[in-house]
Protein backbone atom coordinates (compact mmCIF):
# COMPACT_ATOMS: atom_id res chain seq x y z
CA UNK A 1 0.00 0.00 0.00
CA UNK A 2 2.64 2.48 0.95
CA UNK A 3 5.07 1.66 -2.06
CA UNK A 4 1.80 2.31 -4.43
CA UNK A 5 1.56 5.72 -3.25
CA UNK A 6 4.95 7.00 -2.77
CA UNK A 7 4.95 9.34 -5.04
CA UNK A 8 2.10 11.53 -3.82
CA UNK A 9 3.63 11.13 0.16
CA UNK A 10 7.08 12.21 -1.36
CA UNK A 11 5.27 15.47 -3.12
CA UNK A 12 3.22 16.31 0.01
CA UNK A 13 6.13 16.01 2.02
CA UNK A 14 7.91 18.68 -0.37
CA UNK A 15 5.43 21.01 -0.41
CA UNK A 16 4.77 21.15 3.69
CA UNK A 17 8.71 21.61 3.77
CA UNK A 18 8.83 24.44 1.23
CA UNK A 19 6.32 26.24 3.31
CA UNK A 20 7.64 25.70 6.30
CA UNK A 21 10.70 27.11 4.96
CA UNK A 22 9.06 30.37 3.44
CA UNK A 23 7.54 30.56 7.49
CA UNK A 24 10.81 30.81 9.25
CA UNK A 25 12.20 32.91 6.10
CA UNK A 26 9.48 35.58 7.13
CA UNK A 27 9.93 35.25 10.12
CA UNK A 28 13.44 35.68 10.45
CA UNK A 29 13.06 38.79 8.16
CA UNK A 30 10.04 40.34 10.80
CA UNK A 31 13.26 40.07 13.38
CA UNK A 32 15.52 41.46 11.07
CA UNK A 33 13.43 44.53 10.20
CA UNK A 34 11.96 44.69 14.20
CA UNK A 35 15.32 45.25 15.43
CA UNK A 36 16.85 47.24 12.07
CA UNK A 37 14.51 50.03 12.80
CA UNK A 38 13.69 49.85 9.05
CA UNK A 39 11.14 52.59 7.59
CA UNK A 40 7.38 51.58 6.90
CA UNK A 41 7.62 51.97 2.98
CA UNK A 42 11.02 49.81 3.09
CA UNK A 43 8.60 47.14 5.57
CA UNK A 44 6.25 46.98 2.75
CA UNK A 45 9.07 46.86 -0.38
CA UNK A 46 10.50 43.24 1.86
CA UNK A 47 7.21 41.96 2.79
CA UNK A 48 6.01 42.48 -0.93
CA UNK A 49 9.26 40.25 -2.89
CA UNK A 50 8.86 37.99 0.11
CA UNK A 51 4.72 37.19 -0.94
CA UNK A 52 5.55 37.79 -4.85
CA UNK A 53 8.49 34.39 -4.28
CA UNK A 54 5.51 32.56 -2.07
CA UNK A 55 3.10 33.87 -5.21
CA UNK A 56 5.38 32.31 -7.60
CA UNK A 57 5.60 29.32 -6.01
CA UNK A 58 1.98 28.31 -5.20
CA UNK A 59 1.47 29.49 -9.07
CA UNK A 60 4.05 26.90 -9.96
CA UNK A 61 1.99 24.15 -8.47
CA UNK A 62 -1.40 24.87 -9.82
CA UNK A 63 0.30 25.24 -13.18
CA UNK A 64 2.53 21.68 -12.42
CA UNK A 65 -1.25 20.17 -11.14
CA UNK A 66 -2.86 21.48 -14.40
CA UNK A 67 -0.82 20.32 -16.78
CA UNK A 68 -0.27 16.79 -14.89
CA UNK A 69 -3.74 16.59 -15.02
CA UNK A 70 -4.28 17.46 -19.00
CA UNK A 71 -1.42 14.88 -19.54
CA UNK A 72 1.27 16.93 -20.85
CA UNK A 73 3.59 16.86 -18.07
Amino acid sequence: MLSQHIELIESIGLDLFYASLFFFIGMAIHDVLKQGNVPKFGRYIVWLVLFLGCAGFVAKGLIQISWEGSGIG
